[in-house]
């Protein structure tokens, strides 16, 4: 990676907004703290698939 892809990656983003989401979604529904892990880690898992499927062929 060049320096300028590194200052330009934001990939972190996309996990952070997928993990706040799932757990948005699971608070929605249930209080329980196991459950709201659950969501979270949902999230991340629904983040990277969206990175890596619809994002992938985007150039900046």
């Amino acid at each position: 990676m060049s320096t300028q892809e590194n200052k330009n990656n934001f990939e972190w983003v996309w996990y952070v907004l997928g993990m706040v989401t799932g757990i948005l979604a699971v608070l929605a529904v249930t209080t329980n703290f196991g459950y709201i892990l659950l969501g979270a880690i949902v999230g991340v898992i629904l983040a990277a698939l969206f990175l890596k499927n619809v994002v992938k062929g985007r150039h900046y």
